[in-house]
């Protein structure tokens, strides 16, 4: 089978967005591709966490992950960290990338506009000038550089094919395309594929936030987690942004009320949608009582997923044997392949 390769980094906990814009797509995957789904907690390390928010984080990730459906059985399922060979393949690869080319990423130049305050308004050449002004306190880290050196370590460790990533990716993976095609050329080799974005265009979808920003994400008051309880997701959609109402029949809906509709489009039955369009349509649209029934259908699909995260969360032997297991699996294919890389470089295999 082909290999597919996903990271996510432990950030908090899994939300709506995360399982139908990826993790429904996962369930899938794991039946038809040779799948490693890892927690990439090094790449948190951009953002300094403390030591025990790592590994809660890890942790929680992991829980969430089993209790969606992804098998261990079927899909190996890791910490980026147990994975030690990665970071040696991550210091090959910063041998042959340019900081030029790393410094020109979209990626890099949003993050470090955000850790320098730098406004956004401002130039591209600005980050640059900022980043080499040793007067500057606010420094930018070299991980956050590399972080496209990582993120080729990680897909092509494996020699994965497809790697399933959002729009906002492609940039890092072109890179990671580059990585793998510059380390074939630079040693006559034909070792790494050049893995394929994966998108789910067909199957995920995208989950707009409650607060009428877009897409659904961990910023406050925009996210309903996974793991919420019934009377704290009734709390959050009755937030929900709505205006005044349509004035006339059949009306455009306004952003903040088509994504209450798109969410209950994904949670509701199809009848409990259609009641609410034509009420809308109709100008007799109530939004307290679409949100109390969106409320509802929500809190249905997340009660079981709930009860399955806090039952694995409370069997720490389970858990263990999980991340054990996932880290075996990912070392041997990892060592494999570095193996590999230390012939062709010149160093000693092992």
């Amino acid at each position: 089978m082909e290999t597919v390769v996903s990271g996510i980094r432990p950030t908090g906990n899994l939300h709506l967005g995360n399982y139908f814009g990826a993790i429904k797509s996962f369930l899938k995957l794991q039946e038809e591709f040779n799948c490693f789904f890892f927690i990439a907690d090094w790449h948190s390390l951009t953002t300094h966490p403390h030591p025990d928010n790592i590994r809660n984080s890890a942790r929680t990730i992991l829980a969430e992950y089993l209790a969606c459906g992804i098998d261990p059985e079927k899909a190996t399922l890791y910490l980026q960290s147990d994975v030690r060979e990665t970071a040696e393949l991550y210091l090959y690869l910063n041998m042959n990338a340019g900081i030029g080319e790393l410094m020109r990423t979209a990626s890099f130049k949003d993050k470090a506009r955000k850790q320098m305050h730098i406004a956004d308004a401002e130039s591209d050449g600005s980050v640059e000038k900022e980043i080499f002004n040793e007067n500057n306190k606010h420094s930018v880290s070299a991980g956050l550089l590399t972080y496209p050196t990582l993120m080729a370590a990680d897909i092509i460790i494996h020699k994965a094919v497809k790697v399933p990533v959002g729009k906002d990716q492609e940039q890092n993976m072109e890179m990671a395309r580059r990585f793998a095609r510059r380390f074939n050329t630079t040693y006559g080799v034909d070792l790494f594929p050049e893995p394929a974005s994966f998108y789910m265009s067909d199957k995920a979808v995208k989950v707009p936030g409650l607060d009428g920003s877009g897409k659904m994400g961990k910023s406050e008051g925009n996210a309903i987690y996974l793991v919420d309880d019934e009377k704290t997701i009734h709390k959050k959609v009755m937030k929900a942004v709505t205006d005044a109402g349509p004035k006339e029949p059949n009306s455009k809906k306004p952003e903040v009320i088509a994504n209450l509709f798109t969410m209950m489009e994904i949670v509701s039955s199809k009848e409990a949608y259609n009641f609410f369009d034509e009420k809308y349509n109709n100008c007799e649209i109530r939004y307290g009582d679409m949100k109390k029934q969106l409320a509802e259908d929500i809190s249905k699909f997340c009660a079981p997923i709930r009860e399955r995260i806090l039952d694995i969360q409370s069997n720490e032997d389970y858990m263990a044997k999980v991340a054990r297991i996932g880290a075996e699996k990912a070392h041997e294919s990892a060592a494999k392949t570095l193996k590999e890389v230390r012939q062709i470089i010149g160093f000693r295999p092992e």
